[in-house]
């Protein structure tokens, strides 16, 4: 489990917004290539769009259970009731973890202001918010899955 948190947040340290590292973190168990989960997920960082809505690292997750669910059900109906289920669950455990999912509300700045960027860097918040989120995500991501495949190690 360390590796793919440890993986998640190179990558975030790297080229790499919230959502795509968490995506990426899972490229590999879901069959998905790096560049496609970089590609799909490059718009979803700081809030979507950096309009800090919903955090990043949560829709990465998002991200991760539709492909997951998509590949293990062949019924759509199937594939996003579990989705869904499993959003669910996250959104609950990632809430009572941060009490919320918003972006804005977990920096507490505006990340399309100078003043913002500014209290970003200065605070370490992508160190101390943003890291911690990710790696929180990838953690209920990899016991969401487990639990549900009853073999943890099938998603490292």
């Amino acid at each position: 489990m360390e590796d793919i948190i440890n993986k998640a947040i190179e990558s975030f340290r790297g080229e790499m917004n919230c959502s795509q590292s968490v995506l990426t973190a899972f490229a590999d168990s879901l069959n998905l290539d790096r560049e496609t989960a970089m590609a799909v997920a490059s718009g979803f960082g700081a809030g979507m769009g950096r309009l800090q809505g919903t955090c990043g690292a949560v829709t990465g997750a998002y991200m991760v259970f539709g492909i997951h669910n998509s590949k293990k059900y062949n019924n759509n109906i199937e594939s996003k009731e579990h989705t869904y289920a499993m959003i669910q669950e996250f959104d609950r455990r990632f809430r009572e973890i941060h009490q919320t999912t918003e972006c804005r509300t977990l920096l507490d700045c505006n990340l399309r202001t100078d003043e913002g960027q500014e209290k970003v860097q200065l605070n370490h918040l992508t160190e101390k918010v943003c890291e911690v989120c990710i790696a929180d995500a990838v953690n209920i991501v990899i016991d969401l899955i487990g639990k549900e495949e009853g073999i943890q190690q099938s998603i490292l």
